[in-house]
């Protein structure tokens, strides 16, 4: 029997076809019905999400466990547990600089199109009405899912926020569709993690062939947005943004972009204390030596994005500064760094207790127990994976901010690994430096990968790069499109101020996330006062713009080592130039690609500068920047 709302969308004949073929389809009525469906009926609380596959037989994807605060889903294949970085493939003929399907696999998509919509056809399907890039600022879209990975839907609905069926508009004509069928990356994609966009004259399709929603059901969204606001000039940034209010009630509002694991769901996190309530900032990797802090009182965080931060241009109302609003109803937070009790209270108290149950993934839950966010699944004995998460609706946080922001600090965070004088690398980054504008668009263009990321399979070392505005891998257009929007947006963001800071390490000491955590509290405290000559150095390496003097917090001075890393005894001047000459040689390297007729002529200049070796001096000449 045809569910009488298939008759409100207004779809193309192909999708038409599909969900009025299935013989059973449902519209969500709420998310608790989403919840409920995605461990089955099984009186054990265990529900295995399988297929048949032609040649391997039943292929179990995933298993979904019923624990008192929610579902542990978790994927057999370790591979699966963490997003591909070459998952995202095109499947049409428009502009792009990403490999086509036809490039990857040798043909052209049309023929797998056909094959995964007759197989949809002849599902029980879930069909999923939302918004993407939230409910509030998001264009139409709908989700065609086999009704036994209901987890993924409601993955999906707690991400991008659904229209339940009695909500349902007379007319809904979706510019989005998902679909979803994983049996072909057996057949078809060599069993590799796959998606693919497929842009048509008013509808972008998504067909992903992989039950992991990194790169689907959040990426996949994430692609939509960017290939929208290419078409539009505007764009969505890969970044968490949050409003810091000081214990003097100074309020300051930073936005922190980078490559996945860069620290972007870090800087919403209180910083991390030891149980007798200093703060540990350093660890010398050689010598041991620990550097402590003793901070007071902490200040307040009103989070307003976690990982997808929207620049609508109708957002700005001629501010001269950046105006951002969330692109999510929910965040999708690692949680590697929560490895026993008492990390994080915050987020154990919002997880172990949550208002409704929530979804973990790659955590190690049991029927019936409390899933704890610190009991991360093993990728191999003694090995644990190290990208387990929660999608956490962001109505579920205290303090959060669903209006649109003006940003005062972009900050950029790099993974970084330690340097020291017997092994030089390009961890030669400061607590924290202060760029200028030209150098601030370099490091989004360049966008380091940087050292040990948790968050997606990758093989091999050196420095990588995310690409473009560290959201590359996402996007399905062209390099030098984006390139020009991000310079766009800073020249006419004049009075927003931008800083680079190192998570993992600086120099020869272990510091994990505390760079940010530390900075964040510094500008805070200091409010919106100007950065005089006084309190800046240029930095030794031109490409990290200044470094600070000196650094006071709550009474305490951070020492000048961890400023300036050259004068760590560990590391000196010889070590330190040597890893400025490879983070330069990969910023020449990674730059040429952008250097093309279309680019933007100051983009141009800046681009000539860093290739023909500039000065700091050389970069604060091509877009001044606010002292």
């Amino acid at each position: 029997m045809v569910n009488p709302l298939l008759e409100r969308f207004v779809l193309s004949k192909d999708v038409e076809r599909v969900v009025k073929s299935s013989k059973n389809v449902i519209i969500p009525e709420s998310r608790e019905q989403l919840i409920e469906m995605s461990v089955g009926k099984q009186q054990s609380g265990f529900f295995e999400v399988a297929y048949e596959v032609p040649g391997k037989g039943r292929v179990v994807e995933a298993t979904v466990t019923a624990c008192k605060n929610g579902m542990s889903v978790n994927f057999v294949e370790p591979y699966m547990r963490r997003r591909d970085p070459d998952s995202i493939v095109i499947g049409d003929d428009l502009p792009t600089d990403k490999p086509t399907f036809k490039e990857r696999f040798g043909k052209s998509f049309q023929s797998l199109r056909r094959e995964t919509l007759n197989w949809l056809a002849q599902q029980d399907l879930f069909v999923m009405p939302f918004k993407s890039g939230s409910m509030k600022y998001g264009y139409p879209s709908l989700l065609i899912c086999p009704q036994n990975a209901a987890f993924f839907v409601a993955g999906l609905a707690d991400l991008q926020g659904f229209i339940p069926s009695d909500q349902l508009p007379e007319e809904f004509k979706p510019q989005v569709v998902v679909f979803v069928a994983p049996p072909f990356r057996h057949t078809h994609l060599d069993g590799k993690q796959v998606v693919v966009h497929n842009r048509m004259e008013g509808l972008h399709e998504v067909h992903s062939y992989n039950l992991y929603p990194g790169p689907s059901a959040k990426k996949g969204i994430y692609g939509v947005l960017l290939n929208i606001g290419e078409q539009e000039n505007w764009t969505t940034l890969h970044a968490s943004t949050v409003k810091v209010i000081t214990p003097y009630d100074n309020v300051m509002t930073i936005m922190h972009e980078g490559a996945s694991g860069g620290g972007k769901s870090e800087m919403l996190e209180q910083i991390h204390r030891e149980p007798d309530g200093k703060i540990s900032i350093a660890e010398n990797v050689i010598t041991g030596e620990t550097i402590r802090l003793e901070l007071k009182e902490s200040c307040e965080l009103l989070p307003v994005t976690d990982d997808m931060a929207l620049c609508h241009p109708s957002l700005n109302q001629d501010s001269q500064k950046l105006v951002v609003t969330d692109a999510e109803e929910g965040w999708f937070l690692r949680m590697d760094h929560i490895t026993k009790y008492g990390t994080d209270p915050h987020y154990e108290r919002l997880t172990i207790h949550p208002q409704e149950q929530l979804i973990f993934m790659n955590i190690d839950g049991k029927p019936g127990s409390t899933c704890l966010i610190w009991e991360h699944v093993e990728d191999a004995p003694g090995k644990p994976c190290p990208n387990p998460r929660v999608i956490m609706p962001r109505s579920f946080v205290p303090g959060v901010v669903s209006e649109p922001v003006a940003v005062d600090i972009r900050s950029f965070g790099v993974r970084t690994p330690a340097c020291t004088k017997e092994n030089p690398t390009y961890g030669i980054i400061g607590m924290f430096h202060v760029l200028p504008p030209s150098l601030a668009w370099l490091w989004r263009l360049v966008a380091p990968r940087g050292h040990a990321n948790p968050s997606i399979n990758d093989t091999g070392g050196g420095m990588k790069s995310e690409g473009v505005g560290t959201y590359w891998p996402f996007a399905t257009g062209r390099y030098v499109e984006h390139a020009n929007i991000l310079l766009e947006q800073i020249l006419q963001s004049s009075l927003t101020r931008y800083i680079l800071t190192p998570n993992q390490h600086i120099g020869a000491y272990k510091v994990g996330f505390m760079p940010q955590w530390i900075t964040r509290e510094y500008l805070a405290r200091r409010g919106s006062a100007q950065f005089g000559p006084e309190k800046l150095a240029e930095s030794r390496c031109p490409l990290l713009g200044y470094a600070m003097q000196s650094l006071k917090v709550d009474g305490t001075h951070i020492h000048r080592s961890l400023l300036q890393v050259q004068y760590q005894p560990d590391v000196g001047e010889e070590a330190y130039d040597k890893g400025a000459k490879m983070l330069t040689d990969f910023f020449k390297r990674e730059l040429a690609k952008f250097n093309v007729d279309e680019l933007h002529p100051i983009g141009k200049q800046i681009i000539e500068c860093c290739l023909d070796d500039g000065s700091l001096e050389d970069y604060v000449s091509l877009i001044p920047m606010r002292f």
